[in-house]
């Protein structure tokens, strides 16, 4: 069986981070799967879906060691081609990647204690995002 929703979200922009756990968990509810896998996927180049304990440090030292890693730049090749100055928010969610998937047993995400879904804003401007969840299982 299987069961596919979207999750709607607005972004301040550049290093927004927000913890979508509650959200994947409500569709796995609804889903009435209770063992299987959730799927979290950002449709977009620029952002990024993935775990991290979601506290106050966590979630300011993520993005900048991004910008330490990749900072913003008119040297990359995509500034060079397109001049939009956000060839670094490519580059950043290229390596931390659009999804995450998630076990469940008893209908619930099997996640550590301090283990939260997050979804990470990499592009320069504040943008709407959808996120699939497509839950699979039995």
């Amino acid at each position: 069986m299987s069961h596919q929703e979207r999750i709607a979200l607005q972004t301040a922009g550049h290093r927004d981070i927000h913890d979508i756990t509650a959200e994947v968990q409500a569709i796995v509810t609804r889903s009435g799967i209770r063992v299987g896998t959730a799927h979290a996927f950002n449709i977009g180049s620029t952002a990024v879906v993935g775990t991290i304990e979601f506290e106050p440090g966590l979630q300011r030292d993520l993005p900048e060691v991004l910008d330490r890693l990749l900072p913003p730049s008119r040297e990359y090749g995509h500034e060079r081609a397109w001049h939009d100055g956000n060839g670094h928010s490519h580059l950043q969610a290229s390596i931390l990647g659009p999804s995450v998937t998630v076990p469940i047993a008893n209908g619930r995400l099997i996640l550590g204690t301090w283990q939260q879904i997050f979804h990470l804003e990499c592009d320069i401007k504040s943008r709407r995002r959808e996120i699939v969840v497509t839950v699979v299982g039995d």
